[in-house]
């Protein structure tokens, strides 16, 4: 061990790094070799780079906000020319499932503190009425995807350092809600270490870091470093479909989607869905010359936020979801010799020991965090594509304990989406918020597969109703 740390500290002396090591001789041996552990994971010629970007005060390369334009979309069908086009895509999105070309890939490394959960946020129980819980929702659509299409469908599932083993835990103990345990990938998320204003690495406590996670765009360098890119390109997979576990409406492997993806030849797609008003705090999609990315909401400058088109609607209306599609080969030559999308900064304060001394004493300090984002992969995409989704049927996130964005918002859009399929299906429903409704994935994925699937003499009251796949 004597020759390990004395190599690595040598190693981190000169990146100017050598004050990590001044509690080392404090540690036990078993405490020095996790330590020792952890340095070695650390690349230090990128944590080199973004601490010049960091002195420098260098802007994130980011969309040229001074050429924005809004973007081209797909829109939603509308009259027999644009349902031609949807019935297409949906062929097309239908055969790659059939041909097993499409994994999943849930982004599920939250907690569920800010709704008064304890656990992963993928555990918390969403279902209107038989509480179902988001993994559960998400893993069904994906098995129900597989038996529909005749197919072995990837699941990935990508967790963070506080929550992976007992996500692993938990689907385990539910048997991976019926996917076969060949088809679940559950991997963690990668970590930074975070450094004060000057650059110098802190330490969490005298044997270890301070580290955060890399924001959601490391998820698509974790793919490769975990090796199932290798594991995907084996098994045929060509289309990685992206979203975050805490969206129930998702419309996961919705072939229209990737059928639009994939006729269009882009590398890279995106959903998006009309920003409420002009304040709400939503990335908005928008092209600068030839590349399409992402603005976050705080970036937007106020006149481009409020700028309406020529038909009185916001021009900068389309609203980032999280509901993304990428090639397999795109995202293979992104991460090749390391992810290659801009670090973000992000400064909080950061409980840690002082940097500048030898007291193991903690204190407070304003930490500089390393993050990217996985829209950022966009503008690299030789081409983009964004297609029009409806909110009342794709989105409705669980963030916060009440009010807009919650669990009660949630279960209130599930049940209104599920209305509008059983009243489709020709049932009469009576009104109000006391009906809830859940309808699982294994009877129905959509609207249309449920009409043919139940027949249409009855008539439900108000009350609690689940509806279950028969047998």
């Amino acid at each position: 061990m004597t020759e390990r740390l004395d190599r690595l500290r040598a190693t981190f002396e000169r990146a100017g790094q050598g004050h990590v090591f001044r509690f080392v001789d404090r540690l036990d041996d078993a405490d020095r070799e996790r330590f020792l552990d952890s340095l070695e994971r650390i690349d230090l010629s990128l944590l080199g780079r973004l601490i010049d970007e960091l002195k420098h005060d260098r802007p994130v390369a980011t969309l040229d906000l001074g050429r924005l334009a809004p973007p081209p979309m797909v829109p939603r069908p509308e009259g027999p020319g644009g349902r031609r086009k949807e019935n297409r895509a949906i062929r097309a999105g239908e055969e790659l499932l059939r041909e097993g070309k499409v994994a999943a890939f849930v982004v599920a490394g939250g907690q569920g503190s800010r709704l008064g959960f304890e656990g992963p946020k993928g555990c918390f129980p969403i279902g209107p009425v038989g509480g179902t819980t988001l993994f559960e929702w998400h893993f069904a659509k994906v098995r129900a995807a597989g038996e529909r299409y005749g197919a072995r469908l990837p699941m990935l599932v990508m967790t963070s350092e506080a929550n992976h083993e007992e996500t692993v835990e938990f689907l385990e103990r539910h048997d991976r809600f019926g996917l076969a345990a060949e088809d679940v990938f559950v991997f963690r998320q990668g970590m930074l270490p975070a450094v004060d204003a000057e650059g110098r690495l802190l330490l969490r406590s005298e044997g270890s870091l301070f580290l955060s996670p890399d924001g959601h765009g490391g998820s698509l360098g974790a793919l490769a470093r975990e090796g199932l890119l290798d594991e995907l390109e084996r098994r045929g997979v060509e289309e990685i479909f992206y979203f975050q576990v805490d969206n129930p409406l998702v419309k996961v492997l919705d072939p229209a989607f990737l059928g639009h993806h994939r006729l269009g030849q882009a590398e890279a797609s995106s959903k998006a869905v009309p920003k409420r008003d002009a304040s709400e705090k939503v990335g908005v999609f928008a092209k600068a010359g030839r590349k399409l990315g992402i603005v976050e909401y705080s970036d937007l400058p106020d006149d481009l936020g409020r700028a309406r088109d020529d038909e009185g609607e916001l021009a900068y209306r389309a609203g980032n979801v999280a509901i993304h599609v990428f090639r397999t080969d795109f995202v293979r030559r992104l991460t090749e010799g390391g992810l290659r999308l801009p670090y973000h900064r992000a400064r909080k304060a950061v409980a840690c020991l002082d940097p500048t001394g030898d007291s193991a004493a903690p204190t407070e300090v304003t930490g500089v965090k390393f993050e990217t984002f996985v829209f950022d992969a966009l503008p690299e995409a030789k081409r983009s594509l964004v297609v029009e989704a409806s909110r009342e049927e794709e989105f409705s996130p669980v963030k916060n304990a009440s009010g807009d964005d919650s669990a009660a918002t949630a279960r209130r859009d599930m049940s209104l989406l599920f209305r509008s399929w059983l009243e489709a299906a020709g049932f009469e429903l009576e009104r109000g918020d006391a009906v809830r409704i859940e309808i699982s994935p294994h009877l129905a994925l959509d609207r249309d597969e449920l009409v043919r699937r139940l027949k249409k003499e009855r008539v439900l009251s108000a009350g609690r109703l689940l509806i279950e796949p028969e047998g």
